[in-house]
């Protein structure tokens, strides 16, 4: 028997889906302010179909994806979005409070997106500055969770930030490094995943996130090469191609794949298993139907979700 770190699936995707607002930069976000109570809502939905850990509605909550006045900050109709970097802190303490809503049920992660932008190593700020950025969201979240998960590291450098900023805290620190959909021994940023072990040596577990599914075998047989606790939580998109990543388009752009099923799904994280991963869930485009079915999966082959 293996014991299982069962993550919940993905959160924006299905925040659209039950508040039916549009796709913009921070419609994730924007709910929290609009339908107060509804990530709490999705928390308990995955904490029910048998997910151990909660992971905060905060992935989007950078200054600089709250600022107003930049050319990226309209929604898909051209609508230009509210400011909102004042309410910085208290966005926050709204995610951590919905994900309070689970607390009694496992583990709660504090999710840190990447700065600049998803899977683009080339908006990243340089180290000297990403580090106080990180650090900033890490010591908001660090009083009300049990782990830092920096979610969709595009490189080397973002993850040397992120690792240096999470042991600020004092909390565990988990990597999650996003890979090309195509070779995913390769980051984003087209760098090994092998140097990423390296780093990733200094962390408490290491995985491999918002990726297609067929990717993760690759990014798993390199992480395997260390000590760390490892795993993966793969995206049903259609395929990330580098023309979409170059365009820094919105999720408004992809659509959801119709052969990633809950059984699909849960096919691939039962590789994952088989490959040594100890960390599987869900991203984007996953939802409590996947996590259930994988909850299922692991119970019947005689594994301990924890």
């Amino acid at each position: 028997m293996t014991r299982i770190t069962l993550l919940d699936g993905g959160m924006g995707q299905e925040l659209v889906r039950r508040s039916g607002a549009p796709v913009s930069p921070l419609w994730a976000t924007q709910v929290m302010l609009d339908r107060p109570g509804l990530v709490a809502e999705v928390h308990r939905d995955y904490a029910l179909a048998g997910a151990s850990v909660a992971t905060t509605n905060t992935y989007a909550i950078h200054r600089d994806r709250l600022r107003g006045g930049d050319s990226n900050h309209y929604a898909a109709d051209g609508t230009e979005l509210p400011d909102l970097e004042a309410r910085f802190a208290d966005l926050h303490r709204a995610a951590l409070e919905e994900a309070g809503a689970v607390r009694d049920r496992g583990r709660i992660a504090g999710s840190i997106g990447p700065l600049g932008a998803s899977y683009r190593a080339d908006l990243h700020p340089e180290e000297a500055e990403a580090i106080p950025l990180y650090a900033e969201v890490a010591k908001l979240l660090a009083p009300s969770i049990d782990l830092l998960l920096f979610e969709t590291i595009p490189s080397l450098a973002a993850a040397r930030a992120c690792l240096a900023a999470g042991r600020q805290t004092g909390l565990p620190v988990w990597l999650a490094f996003t890979v090309d959909d195509e070779d995913g021994s390769r980051l984003r940023s087209g760098e090994p995943v092998s140097e990423a072990v390296r780093i990733a040596q200094e962390a408490d577990a290491v995985l491999a996130n918002c990726s297609a599914p067929e990717a993760m075998p690759a990014a798993l047989d390199a992480f395997s090469a260390g000590d760390r606790p490892f795993g993966a939580y793969a995206n049903a998109f259609t395929t990330l191609t580098k023309e979409y990543v170059a365009g820094g388009t919105t999720a408004a752009a992809l659509s959801a794949r119709r052969d990633m099923g809950p059984e699909a799904y849960a096919d691939h994280v039962m590789d994952w298993v088989d490959r040594g991963a100890s960390i599987v869930g869900g991203c984007c485009e996953t939802n409590p139907a996947h996590i259930a079915e994988i909850a299922r999966r692991l119970r019947a082959a005689g594994h301990e979700i924890a």
